[in-house]
């Protein structure tokens, strides 16, 4: 790199003074051999450091780069920067399944196509990262393949008494012809620890009374409509009615799943769970009685559950006066209702979205996270809630991914129910408040997530808020999970490989599967993150096979294939767990050609242990990466003498890889990100100063280091003070 300034040198022999007389300057010649050459005089550092090549220059294997993918596409000084130094580039983001995957489970290649071109054209290759990771998935779709099923309750309060159920005394039900067994099951129904009749058809079953067992006496309303609604599932395929004393006809035909599908006699069962919903309203008298009707069918088990049969009065007058005129949503609009921030946007759902998959509910989209109150939905009431009066409000809700979201009652003295933690599956939330004077409006609060929010069934009252029963959630059975998730593994891997099969020939197939102490993540935590994902959880230990065997099946046979993880300088029994549990996938019949070790240590990493870790990963005969280099000081303002330091530490540490790790194993070395611009740390070691470049860009004292180390010598040791024009 040629001087930007030229280095003018003068020799003053000597000056004399004398009191009261002009200064005099004379001129001495000095023998030839006495002389100060340009070449002797000591460059400053920055000047050494100015006057280093490019650092891919230095090195006999890979160098790359972690970079930001829009930093490079949009900014020439950083694009330029990594064309000039690095021989490959790893984008630290774009490439993962959270950035590329929709909600659909549709991969976006657009952008990183995009990427390559651009990478192509500078003769840069790209390293795959990250297939399988815990962090930076789309948890949204991946959960929602293994969603639970959510039932909703009942839409009011239970005509029938279920307590000769739930005692098991069948007290006022009557098994008419109990088939080879009525009783009821502990654990068999829908939801964790319920229960559930199990009526058996005898061998010699064939009519639908064969089998029967009929409730109590059900009050009615005459001229009222009524909701029966129950769950059933058989040990294999079934068939049944429902039959009634006191109706005009006791043997209606229905449709009993309340689909449209038509009106038959009978319904059908299966091992799945499901409702039978529909409704009656032709009594005879105040009462009435209905008989499950399970005959058809030899040698079949149904089971009932029990905390889900209901008969609900659709006409019954509300006993609960709601002070939301469109808190249910059901005109299909948002009247009442206003809202803003944040860039949000506020809707309403398509019919059979609302909760219980019927009806409307209310969408609020938030974009970007913020403060809470920085996106709000308002409904504002006629007149000001009564002061010192408790009020109790509810609403179901639910979100694309976690969230958080908050109800305030403002006007006056603003009363708030501070965050609410809400999953992906429909859940009531009630609360109590006590207004003061002015309380006139109820406000939803959800800026802090970017999300979608559903919300229906608004309720704000001086009365009890009627809930009917409560939503009953079904797991997803843990093998159907499996084989589920594996299939949402092998479309990810196949189709990433695949895709780039010719512009991409290195991967991390398994990113971080190592707890510090050197077991493998389970994927049982509590403090999951909204994009965390752990594939171990629903695959099992042999996880990582299957990612090892998909990226080799659907990929280039001389493709390099790598595991990695972070912290293996600083604990060696989580080193030691890696190795292990690559010798194990390995065992499995699956081929690891690489371990990456990220290495985002400071000053105070011992030395030591990198050395040893040098040592036994040399040991393993596997290619040796360094994938994530980076040497923090804890400032983003250093000193000179830290800035000397972190060049000493990248030295060593190169020198250390290239000691310790023949050169046979040697895949490369991946500086972490390009510089301490602040555009580069908006997520990763914020307010810090750990890259080769400093914040405008210029060469840190560290970058002498890392070519030092590369070149193996110091390099400036060459240079001379002969100007450069």
């Amino acid at each position: 790199m040629k001087y930007k300034n030229l280095i003018f040198i003068s020799v003053l022999s000597s000056m004399l003074f004398t009191s009261c007389q002009e200064e005099v300057m004379e001129w001495e010649e000095r023998d030839e051999q006495d002389r100060i050459t340009t070449a002797e005089l000591p460059l400053e550092l920055e000047e050494k450091i100015e006057r280093y090549d490019a650092l891919k220059s230095y090195s006999d294997y890979t160098l790359g780069a972690g970079i930001i993918l829009d930093l490079y596409m949009n900014d020439e000084t950083y694009r330029n920067i990594v064309n000039e130094n690095f021989d490959e580039v790893t984008v630290g983001y774009a490439m993962k399944h959270g950035a590329m995957v929709n909600a659909q489970g549709e991969i976006n290649f657009d952008p990183i196509d995009d990427f390559i071109a651009q990478t192509n054209a500078a003769g840069l290759s790209v390293y795959g990262h990250t297939l399988v990771w815990h962090a930076n998935q789309n948890a949204s779709y991946l959960n929602s393949l293994i969603a639970p099923t959510v039932i909703p309750g009942s839409s009011g309060a239970n005509a029938l008494d279920l307590s000769g159920l739930q005692d098991a005394s069948f007290t006022g039900w009557a098994k008419n012809n109990p088939g080879a067994g009525i009783t009821i099951v502990e654990d068999a129904g829908l939801g964790e620890n319920s229960q559930a009749i199990q009526l058996i058809a005898g061998s010699g079953s064939s009519n639908a009374y064969d089998l029967q067992l009929a409730t109590p006496e059900i009050p009615v309303v005459n001229g009222h409509e009524y909701e029966v609604s129950f769950y059933i599932k058989s040990d294999q395929p079934g068939k049944g009615r429902i039959s009634f004393s006191g109706l005009e006809n006791n043997y209606p035909w229905k449709d009993w799943y309340s689909n449209g599908a038509g009106q038959t006699e009978a319904f059908e069962t299966t091992s799945q769970w499901q409702q039978v919903k529909f409704t009656v309203n032709d009594f005879s008298g105040d009462t009435f009685s209905m008989a499950f009707d399970l005959g058809y069918v030899p040698d079949v088990t149904y089971y009932i559950d029990v905390d889900n049969i209901s008969v609900v009065d659709l006409d019954a007058e509300a006993e609960t006066v709601n002070l939301i005129t469109n808190g249910d949503f059901e005109g299909g609009n948002l009247d009442s209702w206003n809202g803003w921030g944040n860039g949000s946007s506020r809707a309403v759902s398509a019919e059979g979205e609302g909760y219980g998959d019927s009806g409307y509910a209310m969408v609020l989209t938030n974009p970007v996270e913020a403060q809470l109150y920085e996106a709000q939905q308002v409904f504002t009431l006629d007149e000001p809630l009564e002061e010192g009066t408790e009020y109790t409000y509810s609403f179901y809700v639910k979100a694309d991914t976690p969230a958080t979201i908050q109800v305030q009652i403002q006007g006056g003295s603003a009363q708030y129910s501070g965050p609410i933690e809400i999953g992906t599956t429909w859940s009531q939330i009630t609360r109590t408040v006590t207004p003061t004077a002015g309380n006139n409006a109820l406000v939803f609060d959800f800026g802090q997530t970017a999300t979608t929010f559903y919300i229906d069934d608004v309720v704000l009252t001086s009365g009890e808020v009627a809930t009917g029963t409560g939503p009953v959630i079904i797991e997803m059975p843990e093998e159907e999970k499996a084989e589920l998730i594996g299939a949402a593994m092998e479309d990810w891997i196949s189709s990433m490989v695949t895709h780039y099969k010719d512009e991409v020939s290195a991967w991390d197939v398994v990113n971080e599967p190592m707890r510090e102490g050197g077991t493998l993540r389970d994927g049982n935590v509590t403090d999951a993150a909204s994009d965390d994902f752990y594939w171990v959880k629903y695959l099992g230990k042999d996880y990582a096979v299957t990612a090892f065997n998909l990226a080799r099946q659907y990929g280039n046979p001389d493709d390099i294939l790598f595991i990695n993880d972070y912290n293996l300088e600083s604990s060696p029994a989580k080193l030691d767990g890696l190795i292990d549990y690559v010798q194990y996938i390995e065992s499995q019949g699956a081929t690891v050609d690489g371990i990456g070790t990220q290495m985002h240590v400071s000053l105070s990493t011992s030395r030591e242990n990198i050395t040893s870790m040098f040592q036994k990963l040399a040991g393993t005969g596997k290619i040796i990466k360094i994938s994530e280099l980076d040497v923090r000081l804890g400032t983003a303002s250093p000193t000179a003498d830290q800035l000397a330091e972190q060049a000493d530490m990248y030295q060593f540490i190169i020198d250390s890889y290239n000691e310790y790790i023949p050169s046979a194993q040697q895949y490369g070395i991946t500086i972490w990100n390009v510089s301490d611009n602040a555009d580069e740390h908006e997520y990763w070691l914020t307010d810090e100063s750990p890259n080769l470049w400093d914040a405008n860009y210029e060469r840190k004292h560290a970058y002498k280091g890392v070519a030092d180390g590369l070149a193996g010598r110091d390099v400036s040791e060459d240079f001379t003070g002969e100007l450069e024009y």
